[in-house]
Protein backbone atom coordinates (compact mmCIF):
# COMPACT_ATOMS: atom_id res chain seq x y z
CA UNK A 1 0.00 0.00 0.00
CA UNK A 2 2.88 2.56 1.01
CA UNK A 3 4.23 1.86 -2.02
CA UNK A 4 1.42 3.43 -4.28
CA UNK A 5 0.11 5.78 -1.34
CA UNK A 6 2.70 7.81 0.67
CA UNK A 7 -0.53 8.96 2.60
CA UNK A 8 -4.06 8.06 3.80
CA UNK A 9 -5.58 11.19 1.76
CA UNK A 10 -3.40 9.56 -1.39
CA UNK A 11 -5.17 6.96 -1.17
CA UNK A 12 -8.62 8.67 -0.55
CA UNK A 13 -8.30 10.54 -3.93
CA UNK A 14 -7.51 7.16 -5.83
CA UNK A 15 -10.73 6.23 -4.22
CA UNK A 16 -12.64 8.98 -4.75
CA UNK A 17 -11.19 8.65 -8.53
CA UNK A 18 -12.82 4.79 -8.41
CA UNK A 19 -16.23 6.02 -7.54
CA UNK A 20 -18.86 5.72 -10.37
CA UNK A 21 -19.11 8.45 -13.26
CA UNK A 22 -22.27 10.38 -13.72
CA UNK A 23 -24.18 9.83 -16.58
CA UNK A 24 -27.97 10.24 -16.58
CA UNK A 25 -29.64 9.95 -20.40
CA UNK A 26 -31.96 12.43 -19.96
CA UNK A 27 -33.96 11.45 -23.29
CA UNK A 28 -34.42 8.07 -21.04
CA UNK A 29 -36.24 10.17 -17.94
CA UNK A 30 -37.62 13.28 -19.15
CA UNK A 31 -41.25 13.21 -20.65
CA UNK A 32 -42.41 16.99 -21.40
CA UNK A 33 -45.53 17.94 -19.45
CA UNK A 34 -45.03 15.20 -17.32
CA UNK A 35 -43.03 16.39 -14.21
CA UNK A 36 -43.86 13.60 -11.90
CA UNK A 37 -43.11 10.84 -13.96
CA UNK A 38 -39.74 12.45 -14.91
CA UNK A 39 -39.04 12.93 -11.86
CA UNK A 40 -39.46 8.95 -10.73
CA UNK A 41 -37.58 7.95 -13.64
CA UNK A 42 -34.73 10.47 -12.72
CA UNK A 43 -34.97 9.08 -9.29
CA UNK A 44 -34.28 5.51 -10.34
CA UNK A 45 -31.71 6.64 -12.66
CA UNK A 46 -29.86 8.03 -9.34
CA UNK A 47 -30.74 5.28 -7.33
CA UNK A 48 -28.97 2.82 -9.27
CA UNK A 49 -26.04 4.97 -9.93
CA UNK A 50 -25.57 5.90 -5.75
CA UNK A 51 -26.04 1.84 -5.15
CA UNK A 52 -23.35 1.06 -7.73
CA UNK A 53 -20.94 1.39 -4.86
CA UNK A 54 -22.48 1.79 -1.20
CA UNK A 55 -19.26 0.45 0.68
CA UNK A 56 -16.84 3.11 -1.39
CA UNK A 57 -19.48 5.95 -0.96
CA UNK A 58 -19.61 5.08 3.15
CA UNK A 59 -16.26 5.04 3.32
CA UNK A 60 -15.50 8.14 1.44
CA UNK A 61 -18.22 9.67 3.64
CA UNK A 62 -16.75 9.13 6.79
CA UNK A 63 -13.42 10.44 5.48
CA UNK A 64 -15.08 13.89 3.96
CA UNK A 65 -14.84 15.27 8.10
CA UNK A 66 -10.91 15.32 8.17
CA UNK A 67 -9.87 15.03 4.38
CA UNK A 68 -10.38 17.85 2.28
CA UNK A 69 -9.96 16.61 -1.17
CA UNK A 70 -12.49 13.85 -0.30
CA UNK A 71 -15.31 16.50 0.74
CA UNK A 72 -14.63 18.48 -2.27
CA UNK A 73 -14.90 15.60 -4.58
CA UNK A 74 -18.05 14.65 -2.78
CA UNK A 75 -19.53 17.94 -3.15
CA UNK A 76 -18.73 18.15 -6.32
CA UNK A 77 -20.71 14.92 -6.91
CA UNK A 78 -23.88 16.50 -4.83
CA UNK A 79 -23.65 19.50 -7.11
CA UNK A 80 -23.78 17.60 -10.39
CA UNK A 81 -27.03 15.67 -8.67
CA UNK A 82 -28.23 18.79 -8.13
CA UNK A 83 -28.03 20.15 -11.36
CA UNK A 84 -29.26 17.03 -12.96
CA UNK A 85 -32.21 17.30 -11.30
CA UNK A 86 -32.59 21.06 -12.28
CA UNK A 87 -32.33 20.00 -15.95
CA UNK A 88 -34.90 17.69 -15.58
CA UNK A 89 -37.07 19.62 -13.81
CA UNK A 90 -36.84 22.81 -16.54
CA UNK A 91 -37.11 20.34 -19.33
CA UNK A 92 -40.52 18.42 -17.92
CA UNK A 93 -42.35 21.14 -16.82
CA UNK A 94 -45.25 23.07 -19.31
CA UNK A 95 -44.07 26.16 -21.04
CA UNK A 96 -46.35 27.97 -19.02
CA UNK A 97 -44.08 27.13 -15.67
CA UNK A 98 -40.53 28.19 -16.88
CA UNK A 99 -40.40 30.22 -13.87
CA UNK A 100 -41.09 27.87 -11.34
CA UNK A 101 -38.55 27.66 -8.01
CA UNK A 102 -36.82 24.94 -10.01
CA UNK A 103 -33.54 25.88 -8.17
CA UNK A 104 -34.80 25.04 -4.87
CA UNK A 105 -36.84 21.75 -5.81
CA UNK A 106 -33.74 20.36 -7.13
CA UNK A 107 -31.72 20.87 -4.21
CA UNK A 108 -34.55 19.89 -1.76
CA UNK A 109 -34.56 16.75 -3.95
CA UNK A 110 -31.24 16.46 -4.22
CA UNK A 111 -30.81 16.46 -0.17
CA UNK A 112 -33.37 14.00 0.50
CA UNK A 113 -31.77 11.00 -1.92
CA UNK A 114 -28.36 11.98 -0.62
CA UNK A 115 -29.82 11.64 3.10
CA UNK A 116 -31.91 8.29 1.84
CA UNK A 117 -28.72 6.60 0.63
CA UNK A 118 -26.39 7.88 3.37
CA UNK A 119 -28.75 6.07 6.08
CA UNK A 120 -29.26 3.33 4.03
CA UNK A 121 -26.51 1.35 5.24
CA UNK A 122 -28.36 1.34 9.14
CA UNK A 123 -31.38 -0.62 7.56
CA UNK A 124 -31.52 -4.08 8.01
CA UNK A 125 -32.59 -5.24 4.50
CA UNK A 126 -32.22 -4.33 1.17
CA UNK A 127 -31.22 -1.20 0.26
CA UNK A 128 -33.45 0.99 3.19
CA UNK A 129 -34.60 3.57 0.86
CA UNK A 130 -38.34 4.85 1.54
CA UNK A 131 -40.94 2.70 -0.03
CA UNK A 132 -41.51 3.18 -3.87
CA UNK A 133 -45.19 4.40 -2.65
CA UNK A 134 -43.68 7.10 -0.08
CA UNK A 135 -40.95 8.53 -2.40
CA UNK A 136 -43.65 8.49 -5.17
CA UNK A 137 -45.61 10.72 -2.82
CA UNK A 138 -43.00 12.83 -2.07
CA UNK A 139 -42.07 13.30 -6.17
CA UNK A 140 -45.66 13.72 -6.92
CA UNK A 141 -45.57 16.69 -3.64
CA UNK A 142 -42.97 18.16 -5.48
CA UNK A 143 -44.27 17.70 -9.03
CA UNK A 144 -47.44 19.90 -8.14
CA UNK A 145 -45.88 22.35 -6.08
CA UNK A 146 -43.87 23.11 -9.57
CA UNK A 147 -46.30 23.22 -11.45
CA UNK A 148 -49.16 24.74 -9.65
CA UNK A 149 -46.80 27.39 -8.50
CA UNK A 150 -47.06 29.35 -5.25
CA UNK A 151 -50.13 30.53 -3.91
CA UNK A 152 -52.05 27.80 -5.04
CA UNK A 153 -53.43 25.15 -3.21
CA UNK A 154 -51.64 21.81 -3.73
CA UNK A 155 -54.57 18.89 -2.72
Amino acid sequence: MHYYFRRKPDLLVALVDRLPREHIDRAHVVVRGDVAGSLRRLVAALDAWLDASPLLSHLLWREADTHDAVRDALAARFRWMVDEIRAVMRAALPESRRGADVRSAAELLALAISYRHSTARHAGEGPGLLPPVAMHRELDFLADALVLGAGETVV
